[in-house]
């Protein structure tokens, strides 16, 4: 007996797909806008430990009251801290670039890095320091991390 291969969930090349969210694009727009970030919860939570450790006090996470909502903000020393994920932020060590919907994707990166770069200005301007750190930085050595912010904090 003879088998045959059946051709199951295979598409011709030229087939339309037909449209899969049931939303229009408005609706879809609005309730992503809903959903808050939680930030890096990982990479925040290992320097955040070493804050604590090494006894520095005066921090306040995602401060709202600054534009970008630095990571950390110590107010009384106006510095505000961010950790920048690789992904989202453009590490020039690690970031790979997606491989389907590439000009989404590298539009929302260009948004993401002028963006980053317009806050950094806006708050120098306003009298701030600002340091920017990697992701992978502070998950490869979070106490490398508080030991620069322990630095920039005594020589405020």
């Amino acid at each position: 007996m003879k088998r045959v291969k059946a051709d199951v969930g295979r598409l011709p090349k030229n087939a339309k797909l037909a449209k899969m969210d049931v939303l229009t694009r408005q609706q879809r727009s609005r309730n992503m806008s809903a959903i808050r970030s939680r930030g890096n919860r990982t990479t925040e939570k290992a320097v955040r430990f070493c804050l604590v450790r090494a006894g520095i006090r005066g921090w306040e996470l995602h401060s709202s009251a600054l534009p970008g909502r630095p990571d950390f903000v110590f107010h009384k020393e106006r510095l505000a801290v961010f950790i920048d994920g690789c992904y989202w932020h453009g590490c020039p060590k690690c970031y790979r670039a997606p491989t389907t919907n590439k000009s989404y994707w590298s539009q929302k990166l260009i948004r993401n890095v002028t963006r980053d770069r317009a806050i950094t200005r806006i708050l120098r301007k306003g009298g701030w320091r600002v340091v920017r750190f990697w992701e992978h930085q502070s998950k490869k050595s979070a106490s490398s991390v508080v030991r620069k912010i322990r630095e920039l904090l005594i020589s405020g």
